[in-house]
């Protein structure tokens, strides 16, 4: 991981985003309406993730983006550098009177394999890191729990030691206007995530590509 004084300058103005969600048509960026609560996380390539939460019940919301580096409102190419220190990031807005911010987590465990450090599958970089940023002290205690849990059944499945970052939110970065459900546009492209040919010890069949 890049160090703070070593990270890219960034640039002042926020990189332009579509104003409504491709599938779900509400707004992607913010203000969200009253209620609504966010969650992030980094599950490797983005464009599979967000697939994962925008289909999710109760979500409202999503966007692909950059979170947990250093510069601010980097570009695809800078984050790839490896000079920001950001991962690849989905954000999911989701209403609380219809699901769950334990249910996010779930679909963040079981949707991507968090044993590999700085990759994903065939993905190779920090910016490919399983990470959890919370927003709040109940999140960061619900992350930590799921933590705690999912360890112990993917040690009992054979897995290595998990290797998620789990830290307190900073600001999130949209992803340029393309990458914004990708998979929905593109429903051939290329979804990084999975568990390698293998049944998700967890009890979902992680999404391949599409």
């Amino acid at each position: 991981m890049i160090e703070a004084e070593r990270a890219l300058p960034g640039r002042e103005h926020a990189i332009a985003v579509p104003e409504r969600h491709f599938v779900l048509a509400n707004p992607i960026a913010p203000p969200f309406p009253e209620g609504l609560e966010r969650a992030v996380f980094g599950m490797g390539c983005f464009w599979g993730a967000e697939r994962m939460f925008w289909e999710a019940d109760g979500v409202w919301t999503t966007a692909a983006g950059y979170a947990g580096g250093f510069t601010p409102n980097p570009t695809y190419e800078e984050v790839c550098s490896g000079s920001t220190g950001h991962a690849e990031a989905v954000l999911a807005v989701f209403d609380p009177a219809r699901t769950g911010y334990e249910e996010m987590l779930r679909i963040f465990w079981e949707g991507h394999d968090p044993t590999q450090g700085m990759r994903q599958g065939n993905d190779t970089g920090t910016q490919y890191r399983s990470a959890i940023y919370w927003h709040s002290e109940d999140q960061r205690k619900a992350a930590e729990e799921s933590r705690a849990m999912f360890a112990t059944r993917l040690s009992a499945a054979g897995y290595g030691d998990i290797t998620t970052e789990v830290a307190q939110a900073g600001p999130f970065f949209y992803a340029e206007e393309y990458h914004q459900q990708y998979l929905a546009k593109n429903p051939n492209g290329y979804c990084g995530l999975g568990w390698t040919g293998v049944s998700c010890p967890l009890g979902l069949a992680a999404g391949g590509g599409a």
